[in-house]
């Protein structure tokens, strides 16, 4: 099989407008979660007597490769002394979670997997030689106490096992001993299947289930590539036939699935959490390195360039738990939400809206996308996404200046003193490729780099189309981005202390209210795009860095009873209530509040 690795953040670096948006997240809840909310600052991982389970390693899992990638001297000390706090209280036996010995077996094991996984990342980031040995005493003795039936696999640990194959198969590679495959096959085999669960993704009830779990689901995509060497099975792409299933019954527009806690079905006013966009996010990137198959890291720029940035404000400093397709605002619903399992707070913007597994988790989707930009394999070196970065590999030196996926355009200068083959992913959408001016047929480019300096210049067009949904609807796409009618809003902030938890601006909670039209239907198919420099916020709602006129007409849409703040899941008259107008569409990422997938009236003659 055919298999790329990741650089690491020593050797890849963002520039342009993708390390200005890492630059937000560090000026924002990320770089300063530490320092606020009493999850992180006083976590048992460190000695305090708050959540002692998957909230530090959650929120490591991107401080870590943030702070590297950014080469922020305060956030890598603060990544480090969290590190060293948990490494010193390991303990003999190689147990490393903050649970008394006698509460072992009661303790959700998921934690293990996840500060193993934490712990590889930081290894890649830092270099600490301390880490192969901590990761190889931890999972040792995960695999004595599992064979041993002192413990079991149970709750999330269960639906979660194959995460912990991110590090296993890092061990496995540095000392190739049988316990290890030992352990993959316990793993395996007390953990859940999830093909028995596809029918019930068929139907969703709406009832908190973790087979139908969406985050659970998201990491489930990649268990099969992350395990099957391991297990000594043939790997067979079935998170392709189980994604099918998932977006025939849940799916949205950007290529991810409606899970408002759990799978929520056809329907552009349930929402997404935003932890199931940062762990699908990771799953394609590692599918994509696995099986070097183009459509992982198409999907991957879907979630990354709209289904991200649309869930995260401007400034970083809040988040929504879930968001909407289809969202006219964010504001406080009546006891009964209009979601799956969630409540009526969840698609706020806050510090902790539901619940704050995703204020710790989300950190993780920019910076893994930032290390996905190249990757390579023996004496070959491949950009995968067209971010723009720099990237030194023994001898190498390779800028790539972009604004995609805003600019359909890229500019590789390179130095090396040593040959190499290139290879330049291309989307499938590109349009009229030209490669140094001439035209190229698309897919892959490939070349043959000597010793010395090259420029390559790529450049190509984007076709806006429209892309048809389910229930009559249409979205708007070209290329990788999606387009929606943005709709303009006042904030209202509020402070308050909750648990002991202290929300005060800049991430205290905040409800958007519309104060422009959202009921409209495309009122034809042509479509005129424009770009604009890229601003200081790259997904800037009030200053987007490309738009897409259309020709939009009001229509009687509604709203679902018996909320005045969510629309309709369809239209309740698509009998046109005004004529053609002219509406400047933008990114879905920069649309807080947007409408997205909107019927096509017939044409005005």
């Amino acid at each position: 099989m055919r298999q790329w690795s990741f650089y690491t953040s020593n050797e890849l670096k963002p520039e342009g407008w993708l390390r200005r948006q890492l630059e937000i997240q560090a000026e924002g809840l990320s770089g300063h979660l530490h320092e606020i909310w009493p999850d992180v600052r006083d976590s048992k991982w460190i000695g305090g007597d708050r959540e002692g389970w998957e909230r530090v390693p959650y929120w490591l899992d991107g401080f870590v490769p943030l702070a590297y990638l950014l080469e922020d001297e305060a956030l890598i000390a603060a990544a480090k002394r969290y590190i060293d706090a948990i490494l010193a209280a390991q303990e003999e036996d190689g147990w490393i979670c903050p649970c008394p010995k006698a509460r072992r077996k009661f303790y959700d094991t998921w934690a293990v997997q996840l500060i193993s996984k934490t712990l590889k990342v930081y290894y890649d980031c830092s270099g600490d030689e301390r880490i192969p040995e901590v990761l190889y005493r931890i999972l040792k003795n995960y695999h004595d106490l599992l064979q041993s039936g002192e413990i079991r696999l149970f709750g999330w640990a269960k639906y979660r096992w194959f995460e912990t194959f991110i590090a296993l198969n890092f061990l496995w590679e540095r000392y190739h001993e049988d316990w290890m495959k030992a352990l993959a096959r316990t793993l395996r085999d007390q953990g859940y299947d999830y093909r028995r669960a596809v029918k019930s993704w068929q139907t969703p009830r709406h009832l908190w289930l973790r087979k139908t779990h969406i985050v659970n689901i998201a990491m489930m995509l990649k268990s099969e590539a992350v395990s099957h060497e391991l297990l000594g099975e043939p790997y067979t792409d079935l998170s392709e036939k189980l994604r099918e299933t998932l977006a025939r019954y849940n799916g949205t527009a950007y290529e991810g699935f409606t899970g408002d806690e759990v799978l929520s079905g056809i329907d552009p006013t349930r929402g997404t959490e935003l932890c199931s966009v940062v762990e699908q996010m990771f799953s394609y990137e590692i599918l994509f390195a696995h099986t070097g198959d183009a459509k992982w890291a198409e999907r991957l720029e879907l979630l990354a360039f709209n289904a991200l940035p649309a869930t995260l404000s401007e400034d970083m400093w809040t988040h929504q738990y879930v968001q909407m397709v289809n969202q006219i605002a964010c504001q406080r619903t009546m006891r009964m939400a209009p979601f799956s399992t969630n409540g009526p707070e969840a698609h706020l913007f806050g510090l902790e809206p539901n619940f704050g597994c995703c204020t710790a988790n989300f950190s993780q989707g920019w910076p893994k996308l930032a290390l996905s930009a190249f990757l390579h394999r023996e004496e070959t070196i491949l950009c995968s996404v067209l971010l723009p970065s720099v990237l030194k590999d023994r001898g190498v030196t390779i800028r790539l200046e972009s604004g995609y996926p805003f600019k359909n355009e890229a500019r590789f200068t390179i130095d090396a003193d040593r040959a190499f083959t290139f290879c330049i992913r291309i989307p499938s959408f590109a349009q009229g490729l030209t490669v140094n001016g001439e035209n190229h047929p698309g897919g892959t480019v490939e070349m043959k780099i000597g010793p010395g300096h090259t420029e390559i210049d790529v450049q190509f067009g984007t076709v806006p189309m429209l892309k048809q949904r389910p229930n009559g609807l249409f979205a708007l796409q070209a290329g990788s981005l999606l387009f929606s009618v943005p709709i303009s809003y006042k904030k209202q902030a509020r402070e308050y202390v909750k648990r002991g938890v202290e929300r005060k601006a800049p991430y205290c909670d905040y409800s958007f209210i519309p104060t422009t039209d959202w009921n409209y239907a495309f009122g034809a198919t042509e479509f005129e795009i424009s770009r604009q420099e890229i601003s200081d916020i790259p997904f800037s709602q009030a200053a987007p860095p490309v738009t897409a006129k259309a020709v939009m007409r009001q229509i009687d849409w509604g709203l679902k009873f018996p909320y005045r703040t969510v629309c309709r899941k369809t239209p309740k008259s698509i009998a046109p209530l005004s004529a053609g107008r002219e509406v400047a569409l933008i990114p879905y990422g920069c649309a807080r509040l947007r409408m997205t997938e909107m019927p096509l009236l017939k044409e005005e003659r």
